[in-house]
């Protein structure tokens, strides 16, 4: 069982409408517990409903992606402080779908983390291998080359505001799952590489959450392994009873 505090997120990607998000986020807070770090990452359109319906919660406002440029001319992008003007705390960096749907290389996802970062913002990088670099053995290596990428030259001070998101692409809207072992192998090897690139007590107190089907029946499973410290949720996260459940499950991680 884990020793730091738990964290679950609800990445919502690119669904539902404004009074649907704005009732998900008001289930959500109402449930929420005190003793668990919970946030929900909506759509830049519906940051702003959402943040409404979160008010006096202690639930956190995420977004999905940033650039990482403060201001210009940079059509169809979201910096830093039109997000902080919108009063989010914790922006996702790196997710699979931003790798490999739109094509994100390593050296942007890392300008993107320092530009969170130095904005005082929370961090949530997402790694992880895909189906055929799982099946070579790769998954270790994977993932220990996007963390060194994708946190290169960060301040060892700022990891106190990163978490790490344990995603493996294979297991992401299939249904497929790891398994309990393997996400707690999975998540071991992130912690050694954290601490081999900063130093092994800052390694210990990241928080790395797995993501992957993750659902109400599998969460307290893949949840007990030492180095789990919760879950990023996706498909799940947008039923509140399914997500809510989810976020009781971790309060035991």
């Amino acid at each position: 069982m884990s020793k730091r505090r738990p964290s679950v997120g609800g990445n919502w990607k690119m669904n539902g409408r404004i009074a649907s998000v704005s009732d998900l986020a008001g289930a959500v807070a109402d449930a929420a517990p005190v003793d668990v770090d919970v946030a929900v990452f909506p759509a830049f359109l519906h940051l702003p409903p959402v943040a409404a319906a979160l008010a006096g919660s202690h639930v956190k406002l995420g977004a999905q992606d940033v650039y990482p440029e403060e201001d210009g001319a940079y059509t169809g992008e979201v910096s830093t402080g039109m997000l902080k003007d919108l009063g989010v705390g914790v922006v996702l960096v790196g997710h699979s779908e931003r790798r490999h749907v739109i094509g994100e290389p390593d050296e942007l996802l890392n300008r993107k983390a320092h530009a969170v970062l130095e904005a005082g913002l929370e961090l949530m990088f997402c790694v992880g291998e895909t189906e055929s670099q799982r099946r070579s053995g790769r998954t270790d290596a994977v993932n220990g080359a996007q963390l060194d990428h994708g946190l290169e030259d960060l301040d060892e001070k700022a990891l106190d505001r990163v978490t790490i998101a344990y995603e493996p692409v294979w297991a992401i809207g299939t249904g497929l799952t790891a398994s309990a072992d393997d996400a707690q192998n999975a998540h071991a090897h992130i912690r050694g590489v954290l601490g081999n690139l900063f130093s092994p007590p800052v390694a210990d107190r990241v928080r790395i959450l797995y993501g992957g089907s993750v659902k109400p029946g599998n969460a307290a499973e893949l949840f007990a392994g030492a180095d789990v410290d919760g879950g990023l949720i996706g498909g799940a996260s947008l039923e509140a009873d399914a997500f809510n459940a989810i976020v009781g499950h971790a309060m035991g991680s």
